[in-house]
Order: structure tokens, then C-alpha cells, then sequence
């Protein structure tokens, strides 16, 4: 009997509507095990939906879920779509990144439910899904993890009045604190709010520097789940004051104590000012002056990092526009009101994307509402780099790699022990310099836009109208490789233009994940494709990928930050894709393709595949085929085929269609009328006025001339500036700027009882150099109370020999 019942439950496994095959599936016709796999008569690899290729188990398999993301801190449950489970299972396990698992489970609608372990990485991370109690782990997902600064409200407990939380103990902050939450976010009547602590032990920069988020203990079981808390801080015992910052934890109450891989909510994590002991609150500036202390010792036994930073860039303008190196720290954001907490007097802060490559060290630069840099050595609102890259790197795990934490524990409670809970800021800021941007050399920006038109980054400019898939750019350097899709655009009555434009981009560099950025069948919306796969941005627009970082702005623009500094930018502009591509000073005489060779000289951008150097004065038809030349080649395509129009038109054809004929410049003619337009709305701007002659509509022009300003804005941005760096006040003295850029006039004063020996005035001189050193302030009488003394002192004889004559005459008189 239960011989037969085990093989008809077998049998409506595999029969049963929405199921696939089991593991021992033909391996040729299941996607069991083979997710990301395109060989065999069925698919597994994603283009297969597209293309209707995909095993007939493709979703049983290889798994979409829902939230796809959340905390790395842990606790969000996730489930399955497109699959459901009947049948009796033994236990759901899921496992991330082959080592950490976690107990799931089937609701009653036949779901497999997940839950988000607790990580000390960010990124996408594989996991698969276990039916039978870890016996097979057939199906497949990725999920992605995020900063816990980038979760959004719903999904985290909140510390109401933050800033109390971290001043509480000091003077004038006690009273009782409150956290809240969603409380729809967790299904259950009772509730526990845990404290945990995050600590990283063992030497640092050695093998057995380790990162550990500990449970502490309860601050409350079975509360109501009302989404509110409220309670009166008391000194934690001592076992458990070695802590100083953490995070809350709010769990079903049904959970054991400290039970890990269960839903939850986090709270930020932040300095535990209200968990420290009696002598913290006894006398929390003697008690922080000690941490100080201590830390600035420990700082000084630790290797310099400040070596391996990027510079700043000087101005703010260049800072927005350096967006292959730099990204807004969300900390003080001019977009979103400048609440710079850490930094009063900055309207906007930048961070370094990438963290060095040996330290894992982040740059940080400031900079206020005239576009000046905000140094720490005029200011502690200056900007200050990072022992730990708040946004961690690979391989993440590591301290001081983990994102978030390591910053805290190395550069953000150092900052509370000098600056917030002692007056000892100097001595931080002493360890946390600003960099003062003297060696700091702006990126190079090229372009293509419009019908399409491009810039190379030299600054040759030049129409291109192939109808194909082109180079925009290739390095050796780091093997960077850019490639575009060209196609002609249809007119409103089905008559196809005789020009073409960008309808999509791609990116790698290295063994980096491969982005494509392409227009969706929908008029002016973006796709992006990570490794052939369309992404979704419904919960995430910022995203940790392998080799890069990836941005979505207001979905019709997207930023690719490569390892190398790089930096790719794709938006909509009219009915094409408009790309801007930023390369360092490092990528010099290393690329080549239709966005030129990068050394400053424009006279050999038009270069061949074969090494031939076509003239800057060839005509549109010589640059027609220097553009087919660059033509990308099957073999080497990051490009993605997933419909049989893009396989038959350009996976199955040549890359360049040789029966295409363009309109070249000078062929188009306009009417009158058309032509008075054309010269209104474009001016002296040929790209644009070629544009309207080639498609006949002025919103196609339009676009393409924003395109090209914003291009032109950019590179006006970019220019450098010279900077003669930081130029100190006189000690016992003032002086009256923080300016250090060219032209730049500083003056110095004394304090009174000090006269100044030097020049009053320094400025900054074209070649970098001040033309004066600071000058020194020596004690003694300044020259203003000398001349008073002196003129006093003469007015003083003169009343005396006046009164004398006057007391003289008066005695002859008698």
C-alpha cells in the first residue's frame, strides 16, 4: 500500500499543471541543476523566454522570487514565484552561496517560502532550494543583497530621534526612547526587540581578522506588535559592554533567543551611547577622551591608507561630473536638501565608487554652495576619507571589507569618541585628512547621440549612419570593451529614415557581469540586462555587481561604475539612446574605436582596425567606412539576442549591412519653411540641423542638440583646474579664505599683541606655487598700537610745552 501510494505521489509530481520534471529528469529536457545553460534542444538560459526555446521546467528550476531584495542584515522572507508544491515535503532548505542555509517552508497555498540570511556582503547571491531536506538542492535563484542604509522605511524598525540614542548618557539626554516599526511587516500578535552587537576581532590585516554580529540580550519579550516601543535605557551589564555598535532586532516572540535566519526587522545600525555602562554615564567626555586616546593609538600602529586614495576633484562641478570614480554619498545630497549631519556648511558630498584595491579605504570630498572643497584642515566639517569604504568591497567578508560596519567601527565611532562625546576633533582630523586635490587629474568624456553622432575623447566630431552593431570602444589596458546597436527609425507613416540611431549598449571589462542597455518596445523606456537577463528595478535602483556598479535614475538613465574608474552613462534623448563614456588619465593612448584613441590629439581618431589612420578631412563617405570597420565580430558580441528579429537581423546577418545607404551630410534638403525652423530652433549646431533635414521632425533635432549641450556642459566641467593646495593660517593668526584654486588671493592677519613678519597676501599662481610662504605672527606690539604709542607720545609733548608757553606768558603778563 504505501508502495502505491509513493508512486502515484511520484507520478502527479511530474503530471500535476505548473510542475516540472524531478532531479533524475532527462538532464537534455530539465532545467534541474542546469540554470544558465543555453546547449541542448530546450534552454535554461534566460533569452529562451523571449525566444520560446526554454525547457518546459525553465520557472520550476530556475527560480524568479518576490521581493528578490533586501537587508544583508537578514530576516526577509521571500517567496517563489511560478511554482507551487503539493506534495508532502520532508523540510525546505535554502542555501546561499553553497555554505549558509536556512530553514524555508510551503504555506498553504503550495508557496516556497525563503528566508534572507544574515550576511556581511552586498550583491547579488546565488542560492538553491532543497525539497527534501538537503538532499538535492536542484533549483536555482539569485538574491540580492543591499546596504542597510538603501532599505526602504517599511522594511526596518526606526530609532525615533536617532540622535538621542547616540548622545544618550551625555549631558542633558536621558528620559526614556522609542523605536517603531511596520508592525504589517511581521505576521504576528507578540513581538521581541533584541539588541545585537557587531564587533571585529583578531589583528588587523591578518588571516584572523574576523567580523561577528553577536546576540546580546532582550531590551523586551512578547510585546504587542503595534509597531511601537518605549523604555528607559540601563547600563548593560559588564559581560556585554565591550560592544559600541550595533543594531535592534524585532522577531516573532516565538522565536528562541537570538535565533538566527528568522524574519525580522533591523534597525540603522548605531553607536550604543544608551547601552554602555556607569562609567560612560558617570562622565561620558573623560570616558570618550579615553576611546580617543586609545584609538588614535591603535591608528598610529595601522598601515597608511591615504596613499592608495583617488584624489578629489577640485570643484564641485567636477565632483558631479566624474561620475565613473565618484558617486552622492546619501549622507549630504544637494538633490535631496543637503542635510549634511557630519558635515554643517557642505551642500553635497561625494564618495569614491570603488574602495582601494590592497586597504578596502574610501575617499570622501565636500564641498560647499559656491563649489569650493571643504577641507578638514580649515574645518571638521571637511571632508574626511575612510579607513573602511562604507559601501565595503569584494570579497566583502573580510574586515575592513564589510559594508557599512567596518566603516562604523574604523572612521564613524572614532568620530563620535573625538568630536561628538569629547572635544578632541583636532586629533581625529589629524588621522582623517582631506586630500587638497593638487594631483588631481579630471576624467576624459566622450559621446554619441542622436542620428548617431560622435564626440571621441579628443574631440573630434563626426556622423556615423550604419545600420549594425559597432565598437564604440575597446582597451587592452583592462580589457574594456563598449559596443553599440545601431538601427533606422520608421516615421509616423511606416516610411523608414534613412538615418539610424542607438537602440542599445553594452559593457565589460575584464571578467566583469556584462550590462546592456537597450530601449524596450515602448517609446523611451530603458531595459537593462545583466548577463542576457532582464533586471527589475521595482525595489533596488542601485545594484553591487560582479567587476561594477550599477544606477538607475528616474528609469531613463543608467550609470555603469567600472573597477577601473570607468564610467558609462546611457539615457533616452528623443526616439534614441544618447552614451557618455568617462575614462582616467591611466586609459591614455590605450583605446581605440569609434570613440577615437585617447592622447590628445585629434588628428588619428579616425583609426582603422588595421592600424591605418584615415585624415581628419575625410569625407562622410570615408568615415561611413572607417565606422563599418569597427563592426563587432559574433565571436566577441556582448550584445543580446532574445527575439527572433534581433537573431534574424543581426545575430544571423553581418554585423554591418552593406545594403543599407544612408543619408550623408550635405544630401538633405528642407523647404523654406522648414529650413527657417531648423535654423531657430538649431542655431550654428550642425548635428542638430542634420538631424532635422535627415528625419524631417524638429523634436528628433531638439533632442539631439540637448544631447549634445549636455555633452559640451560636461566637458566644460571637466576641464582642469590648477590648485596650489592647502595654505595654512599664522600660528597666533588668521587668515581670510579657504580657497586655494588659481587666481585665488588669501590674506593674513594677527591676533592682537602679534605683529606679522611676511607678505600680507599669497595667491595662487598658474604654475601650482603660492607666491608667498605664511607669513609668521611674532609676539609683541603690532605696528597700528606702535604708531599709537608713538603719535600719543608726541601729542602728549606738545600739550606739555603748549601748557608750559601758555603758563609762561601768563607770568610775564603779571
Amino acid at each position: 500500500m504505501k508502495l502505491a501510494l509513493l508512486s502515484w505521489a511520484l507520478l502527479l509530481r511530474v503530471t500535476a499543471p505548473g510542475w516540472g520534471p524531478g532531479p533524475t529528469a532527462d538532464a537534455q529536457d530539465s532545467c534541474s541543476m542546469r540554470c544558465g545553460h543555453p546547449e541542448g534542444p530546450c534552454s535554461c538560459h534566460p533569452t529562451c523566454s523571449g525566444l520560446g526555446t526554454c525547457c518546459s521546467d525553465f520557472r520550476d528550476f530556475c527560480l524568479e522570487i518576490s521581493p528578490y531584495s533586501g537587508s544583508l542584515m537578514g530576516g526577509k522572507d521571500f517567496v517563489v514565484q511560478h511554482f507551487k508544491w503539493f506534495s508532502p515535503t520532508e523540510g525546505v532548505i535554502c542555501r546561499f552561496k553553497e555554505s549558509i542555509q536556512t530553514l524555508g517552508h510551503v504555506d498553504s497555498s503550495g508557496q516556497v517560502h525563503c528566508v534572507s540570511p544574515l550576511l556581511y556582503e552586498s550583491g547579488r547571491i546565488p542560492f538553491t532550494v532543497s525539497l527534501d531536506n538537503g538532499r538535492s538542492f536542484p533549483r536555482s535563484g539569485t538574491w540580492l543583497a543591499v546596504h542597510p542604509n538603501k532599505v526602504s522605511m517599511d522594511e526596518k524598525g526606526h530609532l525615533v530621534n536617532e540622535t538621542r540614542w547616540q548622545y544618550y548618557g551625555t549631558k542633558d539626554t536621558t528620559g526614556n526612547l522609542s523605536v517603531t516599526w511596520n508592525a504589517s511587516a511581521l505576521p504576528t500578535q507578540q513581538v521581541t526587540i533584541e539588541l545585537w552587537g557587531y564587533e571585529e576581532t583578531g589583528a588587523p590585516y591578518s588571516g584572523e581578522w574576523t567580523a561577528k554580529w553577536s546576540y546580546l540580550y532582550p531590551l523586551a519579550t512578547n510585546v504587542p506588535n503595534s509597531g511601537f516601543f518605549t523604555f528607559t535605557p540601563k547600563p548593560a551589564p559588564h559581560n556585554y559592554q565591550a560592544w559600541e555598535v550595533g543594531a535592534l532586532r524585532i522577531v516573532n516572540s516565538k522565536s528562541y533567543a537570538g535565533q538566527k535566519d528568522v524574519q525580522a526587522l533591523w534597525t540603522n545600525d548605531h553607536a550604543l551611547a544608551w547601552h554602555l555602562g556607569y562609567d560612560f554615564r558617570e562622565d561620558p567626555v573623560a570616558w570618550a577622551r579615553t576611546q580617543c586616546l586609545a584609538w588614535e593609538k591603535l591608528e598610529d600602529q595601522l598601515p597608511d591608507f591615504l596613499g592608495e586614495l583617488p584624489d578629489c576633484p577640485c570643484t564641485l562641478a567636477q565632483a558631479r561630473a566624474d561620475s565613473g570614480r565618484f558617486h552622492t554619498d546619501y549622507g549630504c545630497d544637494m538633490e535631496q536638501g543637503s542635510e549634511c549631519t557630519y558635515h554643517p556648511g557642505a551642500v553635497h558630498c561625494v564618495r569614491s565608487v570603488q574602495a582601494s584595491p590592497r586597504y578596502g579605504a574610501g575617499q570622501q570630498c565636500c564641498y560647499m554652495a559656491d563649489g569650493t572643497q571643504l577641507l578638514t584642515a580649515d574645518s571638521s566639517s571637511g571632508s574626511t576619507p575612510d579607513r573602511g569604504h562604507d559601501w565595503g568591497a569584494p570579497p566583502y567578508r573580510t574586515p575592513p571589507r564589510v559594508p557599512g560596519m567596518s566603516h562604523w567601527l574604523y572612521d564613524v565611532l572614532s568620530f563620535y569618541y573625538c568630536c561628538l562625546w569629547a572635544p578632541d576633533c583636532p586629533r581625529y582630523m589629524a588621522r582623517r585628512p582631506s586630500n587638497d586635490c593638487r594631483t588631481y587629474r579630471p576624467p576624459h568624456l566622450a559621446s554619441a547621440f542622436g542620428d548617431p553622432h560622435f564626440v571621441t575623447f579628443d574631440g573630434t566630431k563626426f556622423t556615423f549612419n550604419g545600420r549594425g552593431e559597432y565598437v564604440l570602444l575597446e582597451a587592452a589596458l583592462t580589457d574594456l570593451r563598449v559596443q553599440a546597436r545601431a538601427q533606422p527609425r520608421a516615421t509616423s507613416n511606416g516610411t523608414q529614415i534613412r538615418g539610424t540611431g542607438l537602440t542599445a549598449v553594452a559593457v565589460q571589462e575584464g571578467n566583469s557581469d556584462v550590462v546592456e542597455v537597450r530601449l524596450a518596445d515602448r517609446a523611451g523606456v530603458l531595459e537593462v540586462l545583466l548577463n542576457q537577463e532582464v533586471l527589475s528595478f521595482t525595489e533596488q535602483s542601485w545594484m553591487d555587481l560582479k567587476g561594477l556598479f550599477l544606477s538607475v535614475a528616474a528609469r531613463d538613465r543608467v550609470s555603469v561604475m567600472l573597477a577601473s574608474g570607468a564610467g558609462l552613462e546611457v539615457s533616452v534623448q528623443g526616439p534614441f539612446l544618447s552614451v557618455s563614456v568617462l575614462l582616467p588619465a591611466k586609459f591614455l593612448t590605450h583605446t581605440h574605436g569609434l570613440l577615437g584613441t585617447l592622447n590628445n590629439d585629434p588628428t588619428d581618431d579616425f583609426t582603422l582596425r588595421s592600424g591605418q589612420v584615415l585624415p581628419p578631412s575625410s569625407s562622410p563617405r570615408d568615415l561611413f567606412h572607417f565606422g563599418a570597420n569597427w563592426a563587432v565580430q559574433n565571436t566577441s558580441s556582448l550584445l543580446t539576442y532574445d527575439s527572433w528579429f534581433l537573431r534574424n537581423n543581426f545575430l544571423y546577418q553581418p554585423k554591418h549591412d552593406p545594403t543599407f545607404e544612408p543619408l550623408f551630410p550635405g544630401e538633405a534638403t528642407l523647404s523654406p519653411s522648414q529650413a527657417d525652423e531648423a535654423a531657430e530652433l538649431c542655431g550654428d549646431d550642425q548635428f542638430c540641423n542634420f538631424d532635422v533635414a535627415a528625419t524631417g521632425s524638429l523634436s528628433t533635432g531638439n533632442a539631439t542638440r540637448l544631447a549634445h549641450q549636455l555633452h559640451q556642459h560636461r566637458v566644460q566641467s571637466l576641464q582642469p583646474v590648477v590648485s596650489c593646495g592647502w595654505l595654512a593660517a599664522p600660528q597666533n593668526g588668521r587668515k581670510d579664505s579657504i580657497r586655494y584654486l588659481e587666481g585665488s588671493t588669501i590674506y593674513f592677519h594677527c591676533n592682537n599683541g602679534y605683529s606679522l613678519v611676511g607678505a600680507e597676501t599669497s595667491t595662487c599662481r598658474a604654475d601650482g606655487r603660492w607666491s608667498a610662504p605664511t607669513p609668521v605672527c611674532q609676539p609683541g606690539r603690532s605696528y597700528g598700537v606702535l604708531l599709537g604709542i608713538i603719535f600719543g607720545g608726541l601729542a602728549l609733548v606738545a600739550a606739555i610745552l603748549l601748557t608750559y608757553v601758555l603758563l609762561r606768558r601768563r607770568k610775564d603778563n603779571s
